[in-house]
C-alpha cells in the first residue's frame, strides 16, 4: 500500500529514488518531519514572498504562532530577560507619561510649585498642541 504524501513533504521525497520513496509508511513519513523539524507550514502568521531588484531576486519569510518546542535553558533565560526589559520599559514609559500628564494638569490649573521656575512644556503645550 503506498502512503499518502501531504503537499508540503513533495520537495523533500521528490529528491529521493522511487523505489526508497515508495517503501515509506505513513508513520515513517511523521516520523521523518518530525525529525526534520516538523511541519511548519502550520502558524497563524505566515508570509512568504520574493521581490526582483534589478537582475536579482530575494526571497523573505515572516512567521509567527505559537512556540511548540522545549526551549533550552538559554533560551528560557533570554525569554526571562526580555520579559524583564520590556516590564520595565513599560513601568518606565506610563510612569513619565503620568508625571506629564500630572505636570501639564497642574500648569493648567495655574499652580506654581516653585515660583519663577518652568520647564517650559505648558507654554509648548499652549502653542503646539491647543
Amino acid at each position: 500500500m503506498k502512503p499518502s504524501i501531504r503537499p508540503e513533504r513533495h520537495s523533500l521525497l521528490g529528491r529521493l529514488p522511487p523505489e526508497l520513496r515508495d517503501s515509506f509508511t505513513p508513520e515513517q513519513l511523521e516520523g521523518l518531519v518530525k525529525a526534520l523539524g516538523g511541519d511548519w507550514r502550520r502558524h497563524p502568521v505566515d508570509l512568504r514572498g520574493s521581490v526582483g531588484v534589478w537582475r536579482w531576486r530575494y526571497y523573505y519569510v515572516f512567521i509567527a504562532g505559537r512556540e511548540r518546542r522545549e526551549l533550552s535553558r538559554l533560551e528560557q533565560e533570554m525569554a526571562v530577560v526580555t520579559k524583564a526589559v520590556v516590564l520595565l520599559g513599560f513601568l518606565t514609559f506610563s510612569v513619565l507619561s503620568g508625571l506629564l500628564v500630572l505636570y501639564l494638569v497642574k500648569s493648567a490649573l495655574g499652580i506654581d510649585l516653585i515660583p519663577g521656575f518652568s520647564l517650559g512644556l505648558w507654554t509648548w503645550f499652549k502653542q503646539n498642541i491647543l
